[in-house]
């Protein structure tokens, strides 16, 4: 977790509880007494790994939550119900589109990548239709890729555009 600018004091608490729980989780592993664990705490820590496998596969434009089930050897269903413990209020299929979106956009106002086009930005973060990309940006931040880019690296250079 890199990036803890989205969270906030109100978010300690759970990120407490979930820290507790990793803990006792790797604990319980070392001494192979996984079974001693509580069933909350192997939910909450199966709902981390399969984020963890998420954030790493987000280039994949073939990850699915069947993907993601198969790799953690549970049914999409059960998938479906750990995910929420995770407190992201939103499907599977849903935050790995956020997270997608959300990684190209940074991409797009990174001024170190100016010269890579959208498309190529866009199946970096797992999207294999440019159409499809822009359509899901368009709607996430309100611009096109492109337009938001320029607006970014603009207001970035401070108004001429020019690095």
């Amino acid at each position: 977790m890199s990036d803890t600018a989205s969270y906030r004091p109100a978010d300690e608490p759970r990120l407490e509880s979930l820290l507790v729980d990793l803990f006792t989780a790797a604990l319980a592993h070392q001494l192979d007494a996984e079974d001693c664990l509580g069933p909350e705490t192997r939910e909450r820590v199966l709902g981390l790994r399969i984020q963890r496998f998420i954030r790493s596969h987000l280039h994949d434009p073939a990850l699915t939550p069947g993907v993601i089930a198969a790799a953690h050897h549970i049914s999409v269903s059960r998938l479906h119900r750990v995910f929420p413990s995770l407190g992201h209020g939103t499907t599977v299929s849903a935050w790995i589109r956020a997270q997608r979106l959300e990684g190209a956009r940074r991409d797009l106002c990174d001024p170190a990548q100016r010269a890579a086009p959208v498309h190529r930005v866009a199946a970096r973060w797992g999207f294999g239709h440019a159409a499809m990309f822009s359509r899901a940006f368009r709607a996430a931040y309100g611009a096109p890729p492109s337009d938001y880019r320029h607006r970014a690296l603009t207001a970035a250079t401070g108004g001429d555009g020019a690095a």
